[in-house]
Formats: structure tokens, C-alpha cells, sequence
């Protein structure tokens, strides 16, 4: 006696043999129609072209929360730059005092441009006092950068009203070389990543010691679904910053080949920030 399973409106007999795209259509529509929630979207890796440019339809999707046919892995190619869809909800109910709703964390596959941390080599400030988060324009070796400012640009032009403001926790001093401070922070359009976000924990970041309590607290505080699925994408052939601080002199980043290290912070390396879409 033959089995058979039926998922949305179509019915399957055992032993059957399924072309890539059936299975594609038989995997979305069990998760869309059984498990509408961003903890079974985030447990998928599928890949999907999104199209080129985010619609109201798929916006609505997260919105409402249910995900529907959004996968971790798929992507939007929009001016030649891909997008890619790195979890849902990742910080969802993670704010101070606005909000921050239903909603898809995207990073671009490939770094956006190469820039420094800071004209010199320190991390005074921590991320909040380097000049990429700043957008403060500096000239290191006749060049000049304005941080994330071409970040924030480009993806404001490519996402529009789709693109969420939000609220993140982040290191504003460093003592004796390591994060001693730190605060809430508006209004972000996007942000470089920590190690936990690309790892999923501390490699080359101070951590505790002693009875030194060091303040490396974040919201960005554990692997994204991106990452954890596929790590090819960690390892992009490119260097690129995190958010880190590491020592007085250097801030975290991942190597051409995807090692966790530390750089210098007027090095010139890979600008690859995360954002929310909803």
C-alpha cells in the first residue's frame, strides 16, 4: 500500500522523485502554511531571488510576522549590490525606549567599500567615538573616508520607507584599552557587526577579568541564522570591520579568508554593516 502526504492543495506519493523547484515549492509551502513564525523561517536556509527591488507584499510579510515564502538566505539584487536576508526578528523586542517591531536583519554579500575605523590607530571612544560610526570625514594616506556615511546613502536609495530605524547598545569608551562604557543609541540606520552576530561568540574581543568588568554588553549578542546555516558567507574573500573593540590600538575584523582577527584602526578594511527592513 502506497503513502501519501498532502501539502498545500498538491499531494505527494512516497517514492516519488521531486525536481529542485517541486521541492523548493513543497518546502515553502509547508513552512508558510504550517509554521507562519520567524523561528521556523530562520531555521532554513534556501536562497531564493527576491527580485530587484523589496515590495509592499514581502514588507507586509514581516510585518505581520508571518514570513510568508521569506527564507534566511534569500536576497534582493538591487544596483548591482546583493542583499541577503540574514534572520527574522533577531532584534525584535531589543530597545530602550522605541520599539523595535517585527523585522528581517539584512547584510550585503559583498563589503560595500573599504574605509578606516579612525585616522589614527585608536579606539578612544570606543564604535560610538570612531570616526566610521561618526561619518566624520578624515584622510588617512592622501584618501579621504567618511565612515558609514555611503553605507547609510546607498540604502536609503535602495530599500526607501522599508528600511527600520532602530535602537542599539553600544560600547562609547574604552579604558586601558578595553570597553568600559556603554549606552543606548536612535535611530540607526545600520551598524557593523559584533563577533558574536558573525561567530556566534567572542574570539578576539576583551572579555571579563579579574575583577576588571568590562563592558562588552550588546544586543548583537548571538550568531546570525545567515551565518549559522552558511558559513561560506562569512568567508567573502574580502576583509571586513566589526564593531569590536579589541585593544588601545585595534578593533575586531574578519580576515580574506575568514579568520576572526584584530586591525589596526586606520587600516582600510571592508565595510559590511547590518539593517532591518520591515
Amino acid at each position: 500500500m502506497s503513502t501519501s502526504a498532502t501539502y498545500s492543495a498538491r499531494t505527494f506519493t512516497a517514492g516519488n522523485t521531486f525536481t529542485a523547484a517541486q521541492a523548493n515549492v513543497l518546502d515553502a509551502g509547508i513552512y508558510d502554511t504550517h509554521y507562519p513564525n520567524s523561528g521556523a523561517h530562520n531555521s532554513i536556509f534556501r536562497g531564493k531571488s527576491l527580485g530587484t527591488a523589496m515590495t509592499s507584499t514581502q514588507a507586509g510579510y514581516i510585518s505581520n510576522a508571518t514570513f510568508a515564502d521569506l527564507f534566511v538566505g534569500d536576497y534582493w539584487t538591487i544596483s548591482s549590490k546583493v542583499y541577503r536576508i540574514a534572520g527574522f526578528d533577531y532584534w525584535y523586542n531589543c530597545y530602550s525606549s522605541t520599539a523595535i517591531g517585527h523585522n528581517a536583519i539584512v547584510v550585503p554579500d559583498a563589503t560595500m567599500y573599504n574605509a578606516p575605523m579612525n585616522s589614527t590607530n585608536t579606539t578612544s571612544g570606543a564604535y560610538v567615538g570612531s570616526a566610521m560610526y561618526t561619518c566624520e570625514e578624515i584622510t588617512v594616506s592622501d584618501v579621504t573616508y567618511t565612515g558609514l556615511a555611503n553605507a547609510i546613502s546607498t540604502l536609503q536609495s535602495a530599500f526607501g520607507d522599508y528600511l527600520l530605524t532602530y535602537e542599539n547598545y553600544l560600547a562609547n569608551a574604552v579604558t586601558n584599552g578595553y570597553p568600559s562604557a556603554q549606552a543606548w543609541y536612535t535611530d540607526r540606520v545600520c551598524d557593523l557587526m559584533t563577533e558574536q552576530m558573525v561567530y556566534g561568540s567572542a574570539c578576539m574581543q576583551q572579555m571579563s577579568y579579574g575583577g576588571t568588568l568590562v563592558a562588552n554588553r550588546r544586543i548583537g549578542k548571538s550568531q546570525l541564522p545567515l551565518f549559522a546555516l552558511n558559513p561560506r558567507y562569512i568567508n567573502i574573500r574580502a576583509t571586513w570591520w566589526l564593531s569590536d573593540v579589541v585593544s588601545s590600538a585595534c578593533f575586531a575584523f574578519v580576515t580574506a579568508t575568514g579568520n576572526a582577527s584584530a586591525s589596526d584602526a586606520s587600516n582600510a578594511n571592508g565595510v559590511r554593516p547590518a539593517f532591518l527592513v520591515s
